[in-house]
């Protein structure tokens, strides 16, 4: 798996043979088509085609590839609705395998790295609360850890919009263990805590318009969870310092996917308008039709580059902060723009089961929040647009 290129080729075949099928059979509908049983059985058969876990460490069986390399090969994946859970590269297991990589000790590593890499557990990423938690604002983080008389640590809190969480078999937990809510940048502490550690309850499924997602977005409840410090992701005290480490890769992993998808819902428009006719023409000969075809181009291909230009900073070791969020940002609203014209473009069918064209606008629409909603990147970039332009400091 080491030629990007050819695992972009194998997985591209692979998803259109095996995995479409079963996306377009139920409309993209996870725990319609089987929750985790479809889960096991896709990614059985992306280990026969050699493109299983293309990012994960080679130690564990990955590919191991980097940043750039693994862009087309996610793309491809994405382009199925399905096809990131069974390339085992979908959220959140993937940002966290990455983080995983690159702060877990030995031990934990094996415990935890190796079996997520392996696909036989899920993950989750327990940071969201209810308001007035930690959300867009992750300061305001209000689940606690407090030393135990053992010598470990007792973990209290609520949690909403777990991804993944129904069926997980562990959780990175994000806990205040320092100052109080609202104290930027200081004071949260990542905590591995297995699914099954008593006090850890998995409540309510948030019904949400998007449904790709295997187990869910769910309530958590963690009551006097007790881990030893051997559960410390990091370091204490400087859990949003280490949660860097995942968020920016992770924003640009779910761009590579969401490429796929809207790059299929643009392709499946433009089949439908070159097949039709209106007016004595075909559609395709249409101006109005050409020009939403050409702008959709544009937006897969500006994507495409803003990207891979963050790729390369995170290759080389940056922390891509500008490059991510600018990424991030364009993005989440160009493809929309591409799910949306496609829906224009095919009419009725637009917004039929028919096509996969409404499915993958459904599923799109929540990257605009998911990952840091476009406002507060906004915010950030305009920050550093300040303080590099007139020296203002905010």
């Amino acid at each position: 798996m080491n030629d990007p290129r050819l695992t972009a080729q194998r997985t591209r075949e692979f998803i259109r043979s095996e995995v479409l099928p079963i996306d377009d059979a139920h409309d993209g509908d996870i725990e319609a088509a089987g929750g985790d049983l479809v889960r096991v059985k896709l990614q059985a058969a992306a280990r026969s085609h050699g493109i299983f876990a293309p990012h994960a460490p080679t130690e564990f069986g990955g590919g191991g590839l980097g940043m750039v390399d693994r862009a087309a090969v996610f793309e491809e994946a994405g382009y199925s609705l399905f096809g990131p859970l069974a390339l085992n590269i979908a959220a959140p297991d993937e940002g966290n395998m990455h983080l995983l990589d690159h702060v877990a000790t030995p031990d934990q590593r094996r415990e935890f790295l190796a079996p997520l890499a392996r696909g036989e557990i899920r993950s989750g990423f327990a940071m969201t609360e209810p308001s007035p938690g930690a959300g867009s604002d992750p300061s305001a983080l209000m689940t606690v850890a407090q030393r135990s008389s053992g010598g470990g640590w007792l973990i209290n809190g609520r949690k909403r919009f777990i991804t993944g969480a129904d069926g997980a078999g562990f959780f990175i937990v994000m806990a205040r263990t320092a100052g109080t809510p609202g104290d930027p940048g200081h004071g949260a502490t990542m905590f591995l805590v297995p699914a099954h550690a008593e006090g850890v309850q998995v409540g309510r499924h948030v019904h949400t318009q998007d449904r790709s997602m295997v187990g869910g977005h769910c309530e958590m409840t963690f009551t006097d969870v007790e881990v030893p410090d051997s559960a410390i992701l990091g370091e204490p005290d400087l859990g949003f310092r280490y949660a860097q480490v995942r968020l920016g890769p992770a924003r640009m992993t779910h761009v590579m996917r969401w490429l796929g998808a809207a790059r299929r819902a643009h392709e499946t428009a433009v089949r439908v308008v070159a097949e039709r006719r209106a007016f004595g023409e075909r559609l395709v000969d249409l101006g109005m039709m050409q020009q939403m075809i050409a702008d959709s181009e544009i937006d897969l291909a500006a994507t495409r580059s803003l990207l891979l230009k963050a790729c390369a900073v995170l290759d080389d070791g940056g922390r891509g902060s500008e490059e991510t969020s600018i990424a991030k940002v364009f993005a989440g609203e160009s493809l929309c723009r591409v799910a949306d014209r496609a829906q224009q473009m095919c009419g009725g069918l637009g917004v039929s089961a028919d096509l996969p064209v409404a499915r993958i606008a459904r599923e799109l629409r929540p990257f605009r929040i998911y990952d840091g909603p476009s406002e507060v990147h906004r915010y950030s970039i305009a920050k550093r647009a300040a303080r590099r332009i007139v020296g203002v400091q905010q």
